[in-house]
């Protein structure tokens, strides 16, 4: 089958198309034939040998794929050759056939197409376990979300407007996202370049805070995140782009009573991932099915375009999700 190959740990340019040997689907899992994935963020970093593959799972790069059931493993029930399917994988997405656990599979609602149901899995899973599942959201309360013009956040807008009543959304965005995150339905859009998001924060709040804060920065962000958080409130960290070490005023965290989660979606055994996946189908599939809630596709490529998506992603352009086509 083709794939995307890398030779060596880099940037865009060690990207190359090859042919590998097709996965065989071994006990409870499915074949998938892909006729879509997407690029995300984690892809870049595993590029650049940052962030290796669980176990046993794929070297090829991709974590989400959209496409139909090609053959099933020993075990496997409720699913035929044919089937319409979404799923996470551990990787291989960047490929025509992709191994994914028959538990983790998601049918695709006939109102989307291949190209949509490519920027669920990830995106959508991701803000929906860290801001309800962890976070736990509750209507009325306010979220904040680092990142406005990224797959998670244009997500994570999205299902805070339709799973959490009267919950008010304040988001970071750079300046030229301000207006589109605001069109997508944030409350409040903090130019995180030419404002100050603790003060807009406090500001909006009356200075209660928010409740929850949905953060990939890291280190850089963790003071300012904790002057932030309200009273018993959550910050849920998802990534370290702003480094991993920082210092953390524990005393008035307990005299606040808050939490710090950290979080990862891929290296989480098979079991609770399709837990997650279960819920995840549950509250948010029929939203999907309604298109009342839609990924936002911001370019399409052709896989043998890999690398142009790639710098897309890199150079922080891009205004939802990046998918490529096989």
């Amino acid at each position: 089958m083709r794939a995307v190959l890398i030779s060596e740990f880099g940037g865009a340019d060690v990207l190359r198309i090859g042919e590998v040997e097709t996965p065989a689907p071994g006990p409870g899992q499915v074949l998938v034939e892909v006729v879509a994935t997407s690029v995300n963020r984690p892809d870049i970093v595993q590029r650049e040998g940052n962030y290796p593959p669980p176990k046993g799972d794929s070297e090829i790069l991709g974590l989400e794929v959209a496409g139909r059931v090609k053959a099933l493993g020993p075990g496997v029930s409720g699913w035929a050759v044919g089937d319409r399917v979404m799923t996470l994988v551990g990787g291989g997405g960047y490929a025509e056939y992709a191994v994914a656990h028959a538990d983790h599979l998601i049918p695709i609602p006939q109102s989307m197409s291949f190209e949509e149901a490519a920027c669920v899995c990830e995106t959508y899973i991701t803000a929906y376990l860290n801001i309800f599942m962890l976070g736990a959201l509750k209507a009325g309360e306010t979220v904040l979300l680092h990142g406005g013009g990224g797959g998670v956040n244009t997500a994570a807008i999205q299902l805070c407007k339709a799973l959490a009543a009267d919950s008010k959304v304040i988001v970071t965005a750079s300046p030229g996202k301000v207006e589109r995150v605001a069109e997508l339905g944030a409350d409040l859009v903090v130019d995180y370049k030419n404002q100050d998001f603790v003060e807009e924060v406090k500001g909006y709040t009356g200075k209660k805070g928010a409740s929850v804060i949905l953060d990939h920065i890291g280190a850089a962000y963790l003071a300012p995140n904790m002057k932030s958080l309200a009273v018993g409130g959550r910050l849920v960290i998802i990534g370290v782009m702003g480094g991993i070490k920082a210092e953390l005023n524990l005393a008035l965290m307990m005299v606040k009573r808050q939490q710090i989660i950290g979080s990862v979606l891929r290296s989480r055994p098979v079991a609770e991932k399709a837990a997650i996946v279960a819920a995840f189908k549950e509250a948010v599939v029929p939203l999907l099915e309604r298109r009342e809630i839609l990924p936002l596709i911001h370019e399409t490529y052709k896989l043998e375009d890999v690398a142009r998506a790639h710098e897309e992603m890199e150079a922080s352009a891009h205004f939802g999700k990046i998918v490529l086509l096989l």
